[in-house]
């Protein structure tokens, strides 16, 4: 076995100082003190059990053992940086392409701001998307299928061991009526005042399929829903055609606040999304998931300010 003693990075001081026949300027460009360099040099000899050089007052001189290992440890140095490129490659690290999920209702307007914003850092990225519910995007990632992916984190459980997450905003949930309905409640609804209607919902495991039934359980009563579909752009066009109600987060009202009645809930039923970035914390140092996080932290500190 390989003294513990022999370690990669002292078999790169002692590749610098080979370099500069000098601990200084070896020191200087390892961005270390010569007592480190010092010390790594004379550790390195314990680990091979034989000496590498003998002092000539404050230099030291390479003997010809010195000179065996400069050879093939700058073969394993090399070998190695290769190895670690290559892994990172398999693992996506850094990769000129990043595979990041969303949920449907951020493509309106979160979606294009962050390519903008991560284009301008990495031009050479090239972003592909997969849009999806909540739960197919969180499993996604776990399976490795996704680099990153932008989910409400209040509506799902993320490990916090394994990811790291960074919320981006909060967004309050409204319920969307049809134009032509006649709405008899004025300022806030009272989901009571529904039971009648009919209503079109998300799927499960959608993030406000969960609000649509926590909602529904406070008003005491189940919702007469027509149909549950797997897009919210789908389940919008239902509100339009008026074949229902429904709840939608507050980020889709830009487009559909003329096409569609929107109303705030009443206090009993409000509810909160939190829209977070989440990721890995295994690669919290990829260049591109950084460049990520940071337009994120961006688009959060504008999201507070709005």
């Amino acid at each position: 076995m390989i003294d513990s003693e022999i370690t990669f990075r002292k078999l790169e001081i002692f590749l610098a100082y080979m370099e500069k026949q000098n601990i200084t300027r070896a020191a200087e460009q390892l961005g270390l003190s010569s007592v480190s360099v010092h010390r790594a040099l004379h550790s390195l000899e314990e680990g091979l059990r034989c000496p590498l050089f003998i002092h000539r007052g404050r230099n030291l001189l390479p003997l010809p053992a010195a000179e065996a290992l400069l050879e093939h440890a700058t073969q394993v140095i090399e070998q190695m940086e290769h190895g670690i490129q290559a892994t990172q490659r398999a693992a996506g690290f850094g990769d000129k392409r990043l595979k990041v999920g969303t949920l449907y209702s951020l493509t309106l307007e979160t979606i294009p701001r962050l390519i903008m914003g991560l284009k301008l850092r990495r031009p050479e990225l090239e972003l592909e998307l997969v849009m999806g519910s909540n739960s197919d995007l969180l499993h996604k990632l776990e399976d490795g299928q996704l680099d990153a992916i932008l989910i409400s984190t209040s509506d799902s459980s993320v490990d916090a061991q394994r990811y790291d997450q960074l919320p981006l905003f909060q967004d309050d949930i409204f319920l969307a009526a049809p134009a032509s309905a006649e709405l008899a409640c004025e300022g806030t609804a009272d989901l009571r005042d529904f039971k009648k209607k009919k209503f079109v919902s998300l799927a499960e495991g959608f993030a406000t399929y969960h609000g649509f039934q926590e909602a529904f359980q406070v008003a005491g009563f189940e919702p007469d829903i027509v149909t549950r579909v797997n897009d919210i752009f789908s389940m919008l066009s239902l509100v339009q055609a008026g074949v229902g109600y429904t709840l939608i987060p507050g980020r889709m009202k830009g487009v559909y606040e003329n096409t569609v009645k929107l109303l705030p809930l009443a206090e009993a039923y409000q509810m909160r999304q939190t829209i977070s970035l989440v990721f890995p914390h295994s690669r919290e140092h990829d260049p591109n998931l950084l460049a990520l996080a940071a337009e994120s932290r961006m688009y959060a500190l504008a999201s507070r300010k709005r």
